[in-house]
């Protein structure tokens, strides 16, 4: 299953910039706001160390990462939630994506405009919560009145939810977005069909300029503090780089990667952001000669997993071979690994770790 992260934020943050560099895509990049007004979408393949290695033992004929979707949304302006700017096209475009990855623009480059005509990444993360909990009142005030009138006629349903509707109400309109309030599963506003931009998860990327790569800039540590406060991540990138390094081919990049003591690059970071945010784990499988890694979220047993490959096997699961990534690597291969009694047998029951390679025994 492929992971989907929007990047948002305000025009002229970077966004654009970076989603090209990410994804290899082709969005219009220019010095003036709204340059992007339909969403950009490009999939890109994760860079995995453990596949690699995985490779050396099994020579598998193919292998196929697993990947993550950027979209790349429409910039967002102070007042979109009544429909400023581009604000009721970059709401609809925003409630599609699982979580959210918040550019905002630490760079200071005056051929580049900059909406509120100053650079301020701590209150251009404001204006954006802001006009998310503004919007999700509005969306909760229509449900309520929907749900109202079924209350009226005695709907258990519609009562039982008016109460959790006025729960999300109070804290959003004290300015506490939904994923701070630490809701169960079950009792999240999707598990009640109702979706909240600030129940998405959210990380921060700050794009700077090359020279404050290696010399932060107060303003990121203040975004860092925070972000801290919310329980969001941070990641700080420098968009116009990464975009330079995405031209090159790997071992140029390499060499200008150590030039300018850059350690890696900005998709591992979002990456690895990505999936603490989602709570993601990473399986692999070995059929056909196919060696695939496969993203679940964290707490799925092993026929959910399989469900993930074909939506059949979730119900003709019978049971999995299992074995750890690192074990499997450090035996050579899986006829070593067998030899040694090293693949066990689990049934529906077991719940998938991050690293577990799997055989998965399904009935017709």
């Amino acid at each position: 299953m492929a992971t989907t992260l929007g990047l948002v934020g305000l025009p002229n943050a970077g966004k654009s910039t970076l989603f090209n560099a990410l994804t290899a895509g082709h969005a219009a990049v220019a010095p003036y706001p709204f340059t992007t007004t339909d969403r950009n979408i490009g999939v890109a393949s994760v860079d995995d160390p453990r596949l690699a290695a995985l490779a050396q033992c099994v020579a598998p004929e193919r292998m196929v990462p697993a990947t993550i979707e950027f979209v790349d949304i429409a910039g967002l302006v102070r007042g979109a939630h009544h429909g400023e700017g581009l604000g009721n096209q970059f709401l609809s475009q925003v409630l599609s994506v699982e979580a959210l990855a918040h550019v905002v623009r630490g760079f200071d480059e005056p051929d580049v405009a900059h909406t509120l005509h100053t650079v301020d990444p701590v209150r251009d993360l404001e204006v954006i919560t802001t006009e998310l909990l503004l919007k999700d009142l509005d969306i909760l005030e229509r449900r309520r009145q929907k749900e109202q009138k079924a209350a009226k006629g005695g709907d258990q349903h519609a009562i039982a939810l008016l109460t959790r509707l006025d729960q999300w109400t109070s804290a959003v309109a004290a300015g506490t977005p939904i994923r701070q309030l630490g809701l169960s599963a079950d009792a999240q506003p999707r598990a009640c069909g109702i979706d909240l931009l600030t129940a998405k998860p959210l990380m921060v990327v700050v794009n700077v300029s090359e020279s404050d790569l290696t010399h932060p800039l107060p303003a990121v540590e203040q975004v860092q503090a925070l972000a801290a406060r919310e329980g969001s991540q941070v990641v700080v990138v420098c968009a116009k780089l990464e975009s330079e390094l995405a031209e090159l081919e790997l071992a140029d990049r390499e060499v200008m990667m150590r030039e300018l003591s850059v350690a890696e690059s900005a998709l591992p970071k979002l990456v690895r952001a990505g999936y603490a945010l989602l709570q993601l784990v990473t399986f692999y499988t070995t059929a056909s000669k196919i060696l695939q890694a496969w993203t679940v979220p964290q707490g799925f047993t092993a026929p959910q997993a399989a469900g993930t490959i074909h939506t059949d096997f979730a119900q003709q699961f019978i049971r999995a071979e299992v074995i750890q990534a690192d074990v499997l690597i450090r035996c050579g291969g899986e006829s070593q690994a067998r030899s040694q009694g090293l693949l066990r047998l689990e049934g529906k029951a077991y719940v998938v770790q991050d690293g577990d390679v799997i055989h998965f025994k399904v009935g017709a």
